[in-house]
């Protein structure tokens, strides 16, 4: 009977980690989007205001193709940081 109590008890320990865990992913996932959106509205600006007026009037597709441009650059850059940083962790936690 009591080591049925304690596989309980340990059941419940594992679920909650797992619902813990998961509430992490979901609350960091929505605050990346947040940042994300932020982001997203500083480099319009930065585009509308600096970049659009060296172009034509009516070049909203040049405007939005270096945007494009500039958010892929910066999402490459920070993919690879955070998976270098992410390789070191897991090379420290090994050893």
């Amino acid at each position: 009977m009591n080591k049925i109590i304690l596989a309980s008890k340990e059941k419940a320990k594992r679920l909650q980690l797992a619902a813990l865990k998961q509430m992490l992913t979901l609350a960091t996932n929505a605050f990346g989007l947040v940042a994300a959106l932020a982001w997203n509205s500083v480099i319009q600006e930065f585009v509308n205001n600096y970049i659009k007026k060296w172009f034509a009037y009516g070049s909203g597709l040049i405007s939005l193709l270096i945007y494009a441009v500039i958010i892929t650059i910066l999402a490459v850059a920070i993919t690879l940081q955070l998976s270098s940083i992410t390789e070191k962790l897991e090379e420290k936690t090994k050893t």
